[in-house]
C-alpha cells in the first residue's frame, strides 16, 4: 500500500475558493486535482499547458506607436452615430 505525504500550498483565499468550487463541480477535491496536475506534468515532462506572454499583434503595435506620437487620433465625437460612422470607415 502506498504512503502519502503532505504538501502545503500558499495561495490567495479567493483563488482557493474558486478552484475548490470548480473541482467540486467536477467531482473532486483540491488534493485530487493537484495530484492530477502533477501526474500530467510528469506525463508531459513539463507543464501540461502552454505558458507564454501574450504579445500584441502588429496592428496593435502600430496603433500604440501612432498614439504615442499623437498621430491618427480621432474624436471626441458629438454623437454615437458619428462614432459609429468613424468605426465603420
Amino acid at each position: 500500500m502506498s504512503t502519502k505525504k503532505n504538501l502545503t500550498l500558499r495561495m490567495e483565499p479567493e483563488l482557493k475558493d474558486k478552484a475548490a468550487q470548480l473541482f467540486n463541480e467536477l467531482g473532486m477535491d483540491l488534493s485530487t486535482a493537484t495530484g492530477i496536475f502533477y501526474r500530467q506534468a510528469l506525463r508531459c515532462h513539463g507543464l501540461p499547458f502552454e505558458v507564454k506572454i501574450d504579445e500584441p499583434n502588429e496592428t496593435t503595435y502600430s496603433a500604440m506607436e501612432a498614439a504615442e506620437k499623437g498621430e491618427k487620433l480621432f474624436g471626441p465625437y458629438k454623437t454615437v452615430s458619428d462614432l459609429m460612422e468613424a468605426l465603420n470607415a
